[in-house]
Parts: structure tokens; sequence; C-alpha cells
């Protein structure tokens, strides 16, 4: 059976020869948390724009802390908002 080959888009592409630069173990980790901030700022702005427009509220926040993310079974529907 052949392996199913998978394209990469221009971002990770990108990403990938970034990581190639990492020298070593510390350059890599510098790299990592630059990349986890950015997206941490993403969902920020996401969540903000949410609550901005009354889909994301008090209400929301206490189900979504209410679930069981870890135990998810395949059957269970998920409605945040």
């Amino acid at each position: 059976m052949l392996a199913e080959q998978t394209a990469l888009n221009p971002i990770q592409l990108h990403l990938l020869e970034m990581f190639n630069h990492c020298d070593d173990e510390k350059m890599m980790l510098e790299l990592k948390e630059v990349l986890a901030e950015f997206y941490a700022k993403q969902v920020q702005e996401e969540a903000n724009r949410l609550w901005d427009e009354g889909t994301l509220n008090g209400e929301a926040i206490e189900r979504i802390l209410e679930e069981h993310w870890r135990t998810l079974h395949p059957s269970t529907s998920i409605s945040m908002f």
C-alpha cells in the first residue's frame, strides 16, 4: 500500500525552514515560545470579538468550564454557544 502524500502549504514550509536553522534546543524552545505567544494572541483577539458581538458571555464560559474535554465520547455533540 502506498503512503498518502500530503502537500505542505507555504506557511508550513516556512516554519520547517525556520526550525531547520535551529542549531540547538535553546533556539528551538525560543522559537516555539514565539509561536505559542502568536497563537495565544490570536485566541484572545477572537474571544474578544465573540464577547463584543455577544456570542461569548459569562453563561457560555460557565458551560465551557463544566465540559469534560479529555473524555469526550464520539457520540457527544459539542455546543458552546
